[in-house]
């Protein structure tokens, strides 16, 4: 696949040529001193200019009165100076022509109202002079490439982080230094580095999208809070997966359910987590739930090798260590299979002792004649077609007299096979570990955490291999802003062809008698208004209506039901509908969220919306293959494949439903705060689908001009 690029003006803040330092200070244990102090022990290449008006030199460099007074146009500035004078300082980058600065002070945004108007301030004049701000309220950006480290953060001052394949992007500028220290304690080089803080103009979406256009970066690691820029977000993650880059993410604050009105079950369960872990499925992010997760993945990564498929090999010393890991190996959804017949053979031959099957106990005779292990190894991946191998050794490495020839044996066994990503699990000093992970292997004290790491490692590869652009849909006419009935919501939907069944609106009881002979008995009859949106909670629903008498007395029925019930509501008739065929009942909507957009909910109906939640979203619009993934997720898939002998469901029929659900969305993405089609009944396979009730909730006009 070719590689995406995009050029854009952050390749100024991340690779500089030279650097001023506003502010800086001759105390290299200052936070205004420490910026200084880093970029000299760092060894960056380029011009320094410390700007001090109280000084000639800083740290032993030349100093300059003002940022006027710099002999050229630095391309970054770090603003070092106190939260009052940094709106002076901006000012004077502007009119330097500077290309980036990066302010450190706090006070803004975060501070209330009056900080939020002075950011703003500042964040136009930047703008208007065509200066990328970093931050306020950031601890900046580093490039050990160059040696550039636009940083006050005291997680370098032990030692420098050294280049390698991570990329690290991170709202929160304490959390971003602490995965920064943990990743180079784990052995994981550091090609760009950067904190946003109150984002006042670059932000995380801007940071992950110019990361993954890098050539130089293989895995990133990710700590948001919130986005902004949903769109800018999306194309991001998108650009990530298509340059096969990893995206590990912690995605903080899951928040309660949106404030949005309870009018449809899809508003009511789409909170901003459900659309962000929709939206990291769609993309292949991994969402990581603990910091050391999030390491372990991005360490795995950072080898670069993803496993094609979920099989996994497993050699260990100890018969107990191969259960536990099998049992990892279920919970995290890898394939522990059975060697084949013939490679048991083989492998008995060499271990009589051993069992063979998978897990592969060699037993502690292996240890004996490491030739055996190489040769153990080499049968396992050259016969056994697996993608991965794991081997448990427990402290055995840490041995002086087996460390070296264990790590031979292993590596010849290997060799053959640089395609496979091979994991041991050992407890051994640093620099054994260090040792071995130069001899091609990931290395992990807790099997578990291995298991998970390569579990991560096969989505990636799968997530990868189904990478598509951001599809784009043309808006369509909008709506009004008012509400629709369920007559009008049906017709709307149709023309985008959603299957409703064959009915006929009557506008008195003679006529829907007509309307049920024409359509044939039983009937359903229901209620017609845009301001009664659930029909059965006020009896505005007549099921199973067998002859025309009863269809009649139905209508009169209904129509004082609903004087009874909401005197005020305008009522446009009775909707009568033939019985529906016999099916698997499911839902399908969608809901608005303010930052990216309409997200579409699929999910089996009755309990399992009601009580078990068991749905799952995606974001508008999307293909087929990702509607078949959808319809995969939920828990309960089982039924739509057919039990206790019921016929398999329309599942194909079912996919191109929410295909079309969300090209609808996309279309009307300004004009729709939600739809539901509940119930949709997947028929038997074949037979299609047909939505039975539809309920379309137009965007208020002014809600719409607040948003925009």
């Amino acid at each position: 696949m070719k590689h995406v690029t995009h050029s854009t003006s952050l390749d100024a803040l991340f690779r500089p040529r030279s650097v001023a330092i506003l502010g800086a200070s001759d105390d290299p244990t200052r936070i205004s001193g420490r910026p200084v102090r880093y970029l000299l022990e760092g060894g960056f290449k380029g011009p320094l200019y410390p700007v001090n008006p109280n000084r000639d030199t800083v740290q032993g460099l030349k100093a300059y009165k003002t940022l006027a007074d710099v002999p050229e146009t630095p391309d970054v500035a770090l603003l070092a100076v106190p939260a009052a004078l940094t709106e002076q300082a901006v000012r004077e980058c502007v009119e330097k022509g500077v290309k980036g600065a990066v302010i450190f002070s706090a006070g803004y945004a975060e501070s209330g109202e009056e900080g939020l108007a002075i950011q703003k301030r500042i964040a136009d004049v930047a703008r208007a002079g065509g200066l990328r701000l970093l931050g306020p309220n950031c601890l900046g950006i580093f490039n050990p490439q160059i040696g550039f480290f636009g940083t006050f953060t005291q997680s370098l001052d032990k030692e420098m982080p050294g280049p390698g394949p991570l990329g690290i992007v991170s709202q929160s500028g304490a959390y971003g230094s602490h995965i920064a220290y943990l990743a180079r304690q784990r052995g994981i080089g550091i090609n760009y580095w950067i904190t946003t803080g109150n984002e006042a103009d670059v932000d995380v979406a801007e940071s992950l999208e110019w990361m993954a256009a890098q050539d130089d970066v293989k895995v990133i690691m990710a700590y948001v809070e919130g986005v902004r820029d949903g769109e800018r977000f999306r194309r991001a993650l998108a650009l990530a997966q298509a340059n096969r880059k990893p995206i590990v993410m912690m995605k903080v604050g899951r928040s309660e359910i949106g404030a949005r009105a309870a009018s449809s079950h899809t508003a009511s369960l789409a909170g901003s987590d459900a659309i962000y872990d929709a939206l990291f499925r769609q993309y292949g992010v991994h969402r990581a739930a603990t910091t050391q997760e999030q390491i372990d993945i991005a360490y795995a990564c950072a080898r670069g090798i993803f496993p094609k498929g979920d099989k996994l090999g497993v050699v260990t010393l100890s018969g107990g260590a191969g259960v536990l890991i099998s049992d990892a190996a279920e919970r995290y959804g890898l394939d522990v299979a059975p060697m084949p017949e013939a490679a048991q053979t083989t492998l008995k031959a060499l271990l009589p002792f051993a069992t063979v099957a998978n897990p592969v106990d060699t037993t502690a005779q292996a240890l004996n004649d490491m030739n055996l292990l190489a040769r153990n190894m080499e049968v396992i991946l050259d016969q056994g077609g697996y993608d991965a191998l794991l081997g448990f050794f427990s402290t055995v490495p840490n041995t002086r007299t087996l460390s070296g020839p264990l790590r031979d044996a292993i590596a010849k066994g290997c060799e053959r096979f640089p395609d496979r990503l091979i994991a041991l699990e050992m407890v051994a000093d640093a620099a054994v570990v260090k040792d071995y992970e130069e001899a091609g292997f990931l290395v992990f004290e807790d099997a578990d955490r291995a298991v998970a790491a390569l579990a991560a490692l096969v989505r990636f590869s799968r997530a990868f291999d189904r990478a598509q652009a951001v599809p784009a849909v043309p808006a369509a006419a909008p709506l009004a802003g008012t509400a629709l009935s369920e007559h009008a919501a049906k017709a709307l939907l149709a023309q985008a062809g959603i299957p409703f069944l064959a009915e006929r609106m009557a506008a008195d009881a003679r006529a829907a008698g007509e309307a049920a002979d024409a359509i044939g008995y039983p009937v359903v009859l229901k209620i017609v208004s845009p301001d009664i949106e659930h029909k059965t909670e006020i009896g505005g629903v007549l099921v199973g209506v067998a002859h025309r008498a009863g269809v009649e007395a139905g209508f009169a029925t209904l129509m004082e039901r609903a004087a009874g019930h909401r005197p005020d509501a305008r009522i446009e008739g009775v909707l009568v509908a033939p019985m529906a065929g016999k099916g698997v009942e499911v839902i399908v909507g969608v809901s608005r969220d303010p930052v990216f957009g309409p997200a579409v909910m699929f999910g089996l109906g009755g309990v399992h919306v009601e009580v078990l939640k068991d749905v799952t979203f995606r974001l508008a619009p999307f293909g087929r293959d990702e509607a078949e993934r959808m319809i995969d997720e939920i828990r309960g898939r089982a039924l739509l494949s057919g039990v206790r002998g019921a016929a398999p469901a329309d599942v194909d029929a079912l996919a191109e439903l929410l295909v079309k659900v969300s090209e609808f969305a996309a279309a009307h993405r300004d004009d729709v705060e939600t739809i539901d089609l509940n119930p949709v009944v997947a028929l038997a396979a074949g037979e299609g689908v047909v939505a039975l009730d539809a309920l379309v909730v137009p965007r208020a006009a002014d809600r719409a001009g607040i948003e925009a």
